[in-house]
């Protein structure tokens, strides 16, 4: 299975953007920054001249570039006065993108229990064309029912209120919905054999979860693999792996690796490889796509 490629096109990228939205304001920023730091770049200027033409420093042009944060569009208008962007109709697309941008995401409604961190993850799943990904202890949280989503969340929040399970239960639920919609991504997972044998939330719970992998990979855009306890070790060292490819050809490759309380995006092409090659030895590795359903069924008559 072969990495997907992008179009070119040779629309004006903004205006393509506007008369295409997809993947909501996450990939808006990351979009707008792109096309900003090219238009400083261009012109030679530095990013703290940048951040004084804003009043602000070379580390909140670096994240504006980076789409990590919005932006007001008065320092929108102040940079590209300062990029020699003049063009009235030119501007106003730039200034219709910030604004966009800086629209709430679906997401937006559960902030009481979505860290930052993690928001991010959810805006880049709904504009990805591909989302690989590689789990070791669980199951991936795109595939999980709802009773196995709650006792994963009950293990991660043990202080945490009924009332605030229940929420996250219910964000990631309707964040699977990516899953089913006209313009769905490919997911392609692979899964340690151990994330299936281990018994999460007990014994019903984990048959509801291994039927619902049967069920869910019927689906044309989703392939899931496992990696069977027979191969030995494994190139991923045992830690989770998602990369998310895009079809937009200003949007690059990124890897995201979750951590206890944190998480790291990585974006630069050496980092992407390397993690692309994990993946790939992984997915030749594990168990072929082919055989994904009668491993599922062993499992089954053994629980």
């Amino acid at each position: 299975m072969t990495a997907m490629m992008r179009p070119s096109s040779s629309e004006p990228p903004i205006r393509r953007y506007l008369e295409h939205p997809r993947g909501g304001p996450t990939v808006l920023r990351i979009v707008l920054g792109t096309q900003l730091r090219k238009l400083r770049i261009q012109k030679g200027i530095t990013r703290e001249q940048a951040g004084e033409a804003i009043r602000g420093s070379h580390a909140k042009i670096s994240r504006l570039e980076l789409g990590r944060v919005g932006c007001k569009e008065r320092d929108i208008a102040d940079l590209l006065t300062l990029y020699g962007v003049h063009d009235a109709d030119e501007r106003g697309q730039y200034l219709e993108l910030a604004r966009q941008a800086g629209m709430p995401g679906w997401w937006q409604q559960y902030g009481d229990v979505l860290e930052q961190w993690f928001e991010t993850l959810i805006g880049l799943e709904e504009a990805a064309s591909l989302i690989r990904t590689y789990e070791v202890q669980f199951v991936p949280g795109l595939l999980q029912t709802e009773d196995y989503a709650r006792a994963v969340t009950r293990l991660g929040y043990r202080h945490a209120s009924q009332r605030e399970i229940e929420r996250r239960v219910e964000l990631r639920m309707k964040r699977q919905q990516l899953l089913k919609a006209s313009d769905a991504p490919r997911l392609w997972a692979v899964v340690d054999e151990a994330a299936l044998r281990r018994p999460l939330g007990g014994r019903e719970v984990m048959r509801g979860q291994l039927e619902h992998l049967l069920r869910i990979t019927e689906l044309p855009n989703v392939t899931v693999q496992v990696a069977p306890f027979d191969i030995g070790g494994l190139a991923a060292a045992g830690g989770p792996i998602t990369i998310l490819r895009f079809q937009e050809p200003d949007l690059p490759d990124v890897v995201y690796l979750e951590q206890l309380t944190s998480s790291l995006y990585l974006e630069k092409l050496d980092d992407v490889d390397n993690y692309m090659s994990v993946m790939d030895r992984l997915s030749a590795e594990a168990e072929q796509p082919k055989d994904t359903a009668e491993f599922l069924r062993r499992l089954l008559a053994e629980a």
